[in-house]
């Protein structure tokens, strides 16, 4: 046994020099390897050309085509005219004129070209050569608008230009949006003693489904009244006048559980003053046009304090617009006020869908029949839910025979007293 053996610990192997080797000349793998990717780094800077230098590029797909240049056309000699008549030269045709686009083909202009004008609507793109410095306008026509016949237009004079966009005015004469708008209920059926029912359906722009279903289903009498948050509440709008509804604007308004029960952004609130709670129906009634007037929604609490809802009212009355109060609270002021400040007012008698039901809104309905044959006529308001649709839908089929005529609800409004 050899001395190095008897001087060795027990249970210990040695190292082999093998692997002592190989683990020395791993940091010089490493190092070899980082040297070679710099090396192909600086060669790639230094050859490869790209003057964008790695940043972002965007690539957009444009046609552009142009017509073929026009070729030059010699023109013909002139025929020899006969002798003491007297002729006209007709106009020479353009033969240089610039070509039409192809169809379909978008107008570009080459560098150094003189920067025109967008097709009416459409956009300007500009490109600018990262190289050369040189920059290009491409003329992106828009895609023609169409226009449904059936959606009848807004009277201009009717609006005012406020920091939130258009909102209802007074117009010449003092005409006013909520007799522009109206509808006109049929002279025949209308006239005489016969009880007249206004029902309006509001929620409506929010849920495409409700929306959908109450245009489909619900006569032009019925009054329809819209949400200001809509995505596309402006078309649906115009869709609802065009089929010879009449319209709504909800304003919402602080409830007594606010803001546990809240109505929604820009909501009228009692902790604001009087000019933010304009400032805020501004910009509520910017959302859409060519409603009659507008209706609260929720809103108990702020109906019941005169201080809050006076402006509010007055700014109402003050564009020509009717107030709607959709006779949920019996603490609203809206009667009072409106009287006072001599606007068209009208309040709901009844609340259709208090108990969402098919037994419960059919029931409601005899009590609304029995409250027009009593008064002359009546208001009724629900929502745009399935079961309050269906059952309206299926009412209104009968309400002649049973001796009453549907009207919109400026046909039972309260007149302002200046009219």
């Amino acid at each position: 046994m050899a001395a190095d053996d008897l001087s060795a610990p027990l249970g210990q192997d040695t190292i082999p020099k093998k692997r002592l080797a190989l683990w020395g000349a791993l940091p010089w793998a490493i190092a070899g390897t980082l040297s070679f990717c710099l090396v192909i780094f600086f060669l790639w800077a230094a050859l490869v050309e790209d003057p964008y230098g790695g940043e972002p590029v965007v690539v957009i797909a444009a046609d552009r085509r142009v017509a073929a240049a026009p070729r030059k056309v010699e023109e013909p000699p002139p025929a020899p005219q006969p002798q003491g008549v007297e002729t006209k030269p007709e106009a020479a045709p353009q033969l240089n004129a610039p070509p039409a686009p192809l169809d379909g083909a978008v107008a570009t202009k080459g560098p150094g070209a003189a920067v025109g004008s967008a097709p009416s609507g459409g956009q300007t793109v500009t490109i600018i050569d990262g190289t050369s410095g040189n920059r290009q306008e491409v003329a992106v026509a828009a895609a023609p608008a169409v226009q449904d016949k059936r959606q009848p237009a807004v009277d201009q004079r009717l609006l005012e230009a406020t920091r939130h966009g258009s909102i209802p005015r007074l117009g010449p004469e003092g005409l006013r949006p909520a007799d522009v708008y109206a509808q006109r209920p049929d002279p025949g059926k209308a006239a005489g003693t016969t009880p007249r029912i206004a029902i309006i359906v509001g929620g409506l722009g929010i849920g495409a489904s409700g929306t959908a279903e109450a245009l489909a289903k619900l006569p032009a009498p019925v009054t329809l009244a819209f949400a200001p948050y809509g995505n596309d509440v402006d078309r649906l709008v115009a869709r609802a006048r065009g089929e010879g509804h009449e319209v709504l604007l909800q304003v919402p308004m602080e409830p007594f559980d606010y803001p546990d029960n809240d109505p929604g952004p820009q909501t009228l609130l009692t902790s604001l003053g009087p000019e933010q709670n304009v400032d805020r129906l501004h910009w509520l009634m910017s959302r859409f046009q060519g409603y009659v007037g507008i209706a609260n929604y929720m809103g108990a609490r702020f109906t019941s304090l005169d201080a809050s809802l006076t402006p509010v009212l007055r700014e109402t009355a003050k564009r020509g617009l009717l107030y709607v109060d959709d006779g949920s609270s019996p603490r609203s002021l809206a009667s009072q006020i409106a009287g006072a400040n001599s606007m068209a007012f009208a309040r709901a008698d009844l609340v259709l869908d208090a108990v969402p039901t098919p037994i419960e809104i059919d029931r409601a309905l005899a009590r609304l029949e029995a409250a027009a044959n009593e008064r002359g006529f009546a208001i009724g308001m629900a929502n745009a839910l399935p079961a309050v649709i269906e059952r309206l839908a299926a009412w209104v089929k009968a309400i002649e025979s049973r001796g009453f005529v549907l009207v919109p609800v400026t046909a039972v409004a309260v007149k302002p007293k200046s009219s």
